[in-house]
């Protein structure tokens, strides 16, 4: 079988895609603590090396093929990918393994600063296994939600190109359902140590993940014609995000900042991803514009609604991914003039399947993430100790410290050594 142009883009396209979950680590580790940023970042990386296992044995399997009730393919059927040595699903195989690697990535940032990384390690696999993989088989296999399936086949099929139901929803759902169940860091909304402590690790992780949406965004696309649109619209939406999250926290704030335009980013970003295919480049511009707004002001609600989504994956992910979703009931072009969004013209079908859509997954993964979460909670535990936590996780969970200054480590903020020393020899390093 000869190598087509569409099969090296797709391998390159899964190449940038498993790039961004190295640019979550940045983009998250920064905004954690000093003490904390290793073990953010290897939150990110451990998932990585598990999720790759289990979609080699078994997670691949799960997305596709024949269904078992349109909730999920046989873990069976393709278990180790032996049946696909020599075809050219192999490729599709390892591309899918980027998105099931990522989602799970996301979810961490709401529980920064408090997990234990034991108790993350069990959850990673778990909900791949059980909350990923069945809902990516109901949108994309052929499932309850497809055009075949048992609700599909009734509301009409929902339109989710890239993941604005199976990763942004899915993960935001999860992220939160999570740190209700571990609770609020010590200090929540209160203790300034909390603010993000490397700005520019920020910027940095926003880049790579811009830059790995391209493939993200485009890997599936069927024509050049497509693809061109795709990368136009995924150019299109963060930029307006960025702007109106910036313009956002102008007026509110009095002045723009550095994380709000990483932050507006990714917001735009995560909007366009289901819809990428199917707004036109004005209509991106707005739904990123929108996205921006109201991602910045939603990522306050925490405080005034009581839960500790450390770094607003809730904010940001679920929020930019529901109005992504919903979106294009409102916004999706027609397909060879017929149907589309209501504002084309398509009636009020379209609205109606991204909303039925939305809701399934939504309650999906509450559901499963609660009794995965609990289950993991009340046996081994999920939470550190309070001691290890004021500590720093980085010391407690990996016995290592990301900055070494005067052969201190340092976590929290940059101290002087003479702070840090003991007691006894205080005066000797003042002197």
């Amino acid at each position: 079988m000869d190598l087509s142009a569409g099969h090296v883009w797709v391998m390159v396209s899964a190449a940038l895609v498993l790039l961004m979950t190295p640019g979550v680590a940045f983009f998250y580790g920064g905004m954690t603590r000093a003490k904390a940023a290793l073990n953010m970042m290897m939150m990110s990386f451990v998932s990585i090396g598990l999720v790759g296992v289990v979609w080699v044995l078994w997670g691949f399997s799960m997305t596709g093929g024949e269904g078992v009730a349109g909730l999920f393919g046989s873990p069976f059927a393709s278990f180790g990918l032996e049946d696909l040595i020599g075809t050219e699903d192999m490729i599709s195989a390892g591309f899918g393994a980027t998105f099931a690697i990522i989602t799970v990535a996301l979810i961490s940032g709401a529980i920064a600063d408090r997990a234990k990384f034991s108790a993350w390690a069990v959850f990673v696999p778990v909900w791949v296994t059980l909350v990923y993989c069945p809902l990516a088989f109901m949108v994309w296999g052929g499932g309850l939600l497809g055009a075949e399936g048992a609700i599909g086949s009734v509301v009409g099929e929902a339109i989710d190109f890239a993941g604005g139901t199976v990763v942004h929803i899915n993960a935001g759902v999860a992220a939160l359902v999570l740190a209700l169940i571990i609770g609020k860091r010590r200090g929540f909304g209160t203790d300034p140590s909390h603010r993000p402590h490397n700005i520019p690790f920020v910027m940095l992780g926003a880049a790579l993940l811009w830059f790995g949406w391209f493939g993200f965004n485009g890997g599936a696309a069927g024509t050049a014609e497509e693809a061109g649109l795709i990368w136009v619209n995924t150019l299109a939406a963060p930029a307006a995000a960025m702007v109106g999250w910036l313009i956002t926290e102008r007026i509110r704030d009095g002045r723009p900042t550095s994380l709000g335009a990483a932050s507006g980013i990714v917001a735009g970003l995560v909007a366009i991803t289901p819809a990428c295919a199917s707004v036109s480049p004005v209509g991106a511009l707005g739904l990123g514009l929108v996205a921006g707004i109201v991602s910045a002001l939603a990522v306050g609600l925490k405080y005034k609604l009581g839960y500790d989504d450390s770094l607003d994956v809730v904010g940001v992910h679920l929020v930019a991914g529901l109005i992504g979703t919903v979106a294009l009931g409102f916004i999706a072009l027609p397909v060879d003039g017929v149907g589309g969004g209501l504002f084309y013209g398509g009636g009020l079908a379209q609205l109606g399947a991204q909303i039925v859509a939305t809701v399934v997954a939504i309650i999906f993964s509450a559901v499963m993430t609660l009794i995965i979460g609990l289950a993991i909670h009340k046996t081994i535990g999920f939470r550190v100790s309070e001691e290890q936590e004021l500590n720093g996780v980085d010391l407690s969970e990996h016995a290592e410290t990301a900055y070494e200054l005067g052969g201190v480590g340092v976590g929290g903020s940059f101290r002087p050594v003479a702070e840090t020393a003991p007691a006894a020899t205080k005066e000797s390093v003042n002197s």
